[in-house]
């Protein structure tokens, strides 16, 4: 019936959805709970709302607004999280960036991103001076002064103090600058591991409905602590600045991880929720017992990327830690399956248990569909066996790449979102990962999944990470080759480790080489394959 299509839109039935609007909720409701706090600064929520607008104020009166690009190199401090709102809130776009990436990297972001303004904490500041004098655009430049940085350099150009800068602004500021849902919020780059980095364009609406999902699949209550050790650069700290702004909680900072700092602000703040990396997860499980905190209540936690080894999850179960691992890439704003447990799997044994759940699992509330996708273009059947591409739909799933149309069409096909990644789907419709396209060691014409290898490692009592990747062989093209790092205090050879993979999984899949040692990870705790190939070619 034509009259229903009447029936329009107006300024009190519609409202642009955006995770800014969380703020002002929060801030009105509970106004004196704590929001944020780090070392020995604690602000409440109307400070921080305070702050945020501030920040959104002299941005406004410096012109910056859609559609501008503000860059910030910064770990994870209350200015980073004021960024996550007083950004948006000008209208303007949040990009920032990993703050172990190399001069020539950043001025490449700069450029690309084409940065207004750059918020930069002043112990990475010699970063950001070689990245200024080569890159063309010269961003008007705001410097952090952390008392506890383990630096104080100078900078060698230009630039004003953060707190002047912010206390020009109007802490009443409340303009209305989001025109549109759809309007661009935030530019992550990706980690360019085969070229340049690609500009991740995220949208309000996508910010809004991650934090709601995150909630939901969750099950996150009012008022969680949260210990921040994701690192906020990362896909915007995995949306959890909004989701916790959301649901009312305190948000404890923390600049740069050990397990000595985790646990000691974990015991302080009685942490209920925290994210990580597996590495995270490996470094607090085996941290000596003395540093960990007795608690009364279950600790839960986000994990993604490969998952934790059985008896990592095993002893994060007796510190009372429920962790749930999840799957996501920076283009869809972050984790968007996850390992839903189901109560039968309780009934288990802890390694059955740790099988489960090291799929990736089910969609998340904030994604609409996902598929396998066969060779042939069509679902794979339900069997774990059968490999395919993973597809994703949903309002969580970028605009696209900046600047870059050919790459954008590329990732978008038929209506799904091409994620890279390759996996197969269980009976019970649970999805898990098998490796990334260019991570399959086609030896012989065998294909092999490096994530298979590794799980086969993990389950060692002396490995306690574990990469694998293609080596060239003169023979079958290319062979797996496996860096490990062990168990302190437990010793394992090289022969030992192989004959264990071949014992426990198909003898041609084995790694024909291990290689000992420390491996490279970036700031998010990931393994460097990139650089592990590059080392692979050497022991080949």
């Amino acid at each position: 019936m034509q009259a229903y299509d009447e029936l329009g839109k107006n300024a009190a039935n519609f409202v642009p959805l955006s995770p800014v609007s969380f703020l002002d909720r929060t801030a009105d409701i509970y106004p004196n709970r704590d929001a944020v706090i780090y070392e020995d600064r604690r602000y409440s929520w109307t400070a921080v709302r305070e702050r945020c607008r501030r920040l959104a104020s002299v941005l406004n009166q410096r012109g910056i607004g859609k559609n501008d690009t503000v860059s910030v190199l910064l770990h994870n401090t209350p200015e980073m999280f004021e960024c996550h709102f007083g950004v948006p809130m000008a209208g303007a776009v949040l990009n920032t960036i990993n703050t172990r990436l190399d001069a020539d990297t950043i001025a490449y972001i700069i450029d690309h991103g084409e940065s207004r303004l750059f918020i930069v904490d002043r112990e990475l500041s010699p970063v950001l001076d070689a990245a200024l004098a080569i890159c063309q655009t010269q961003p008007e430049i705001i410097v952090v002064d952390d008392t506890a940085a383990d630096a104080q350099p100078e900078l060698g150009r230009p630039h004003l103090d953060y707190e002047a800068f912010i206390a020009a602004g109007d802490p009443g500021f409340s303009e209305t600058l989001i025109e549109d849902e759809w309007q661009a919020m935030a530019l992550n780059y990706t980690s360019g591991t085969t070229g340049r980095p690609k500009g991740v364009v995220y949208h309000h609406r996508g910010a809004y409905l991650m934090a709601m999902g995150t909630v939901a699949s969750w099950a996150l209550p009012l008022h969680p602590s949260y210990l921040y050790t994701v690192p906020m650069f990362h896909c915007n700290g995995w949306g959890h600045a909004w989701t916790m702004t959301l649901m009312a909680g305190t948000i404890i900072c923390l600049r740069s991880f050990s397990p000595e700092k985790f646990f000691e602000l974990a015991g302080e703040h009685n942490i209920t929720h925290f994210g990580g990396a597996p590495i995270i997860m490996n470094m607090l499980a085996s941290a000596p017992d003395e540093l960990k905190p007795k608690f009364d209540h279950t600790v839960k936690a986000l994990t993604a990327g490969a998952p934790p080894p059985a008896s990592v999850l095993e002893a994060m179960a007796r510190m009372n830690y429920e962790i749930m691992h999840v799957y996501g890439l920076t283009e869809t704003y972050g984790h968007v399956l996850q390992a839903a447990p189901q109560e039968a799997w309780s009934d288990k044994p802890i390694s059955e248990q740790a099988e489960l759940n090291a799929r990736q699992g089910v969609i998340f509330t904030n994604l609409e569909g996902v598929e396998v996708i066969g060779d042939d273009g069509a679902p794979v059947p339900h069997d774990g066996e059968s490999m395919g591409e993973i597809m994703l739909r949903g309002n969580v799933v970028m605009k696209g790449y900046l600047k870059d149309p050919v790459e954008t069409e590329k990732a978008f096909e038929q209506g799904w979102f091409k994620s890279g990644d390759l996996g197969v789907i269980y009976p019970d419709g649970y999805i898990q990962l098998k490796d990334r396209a260019k991570d399959i060691i086609i030896s012989g014409g065998e294909n092999i999944s490096s994530v298979e290898v590794e799980n086969t490692l993990y389950k060692h009592p002396a490995v306690d990470v574990a990469a694998v990747v293609a080596m060239p062989h003169d023979k079958w093209g290319e062979v797996p080759c496996a860096f490990v790092e062990t168990v302190e205090g437990i010793d394992v050879t090289e022969e030992e480790l192989i004959e264990f993979c071949a014992q426990n999984m198909a003898r041609f899949k084995r790694p024909k080489k291990i290689v000992f040692g420390e491996l490279p990870k970036t700031a998010t705790g990931k393994i460097q394959k990139k650089v592990l190939r590059e080392r692979a070619v050497g022991e080949g």
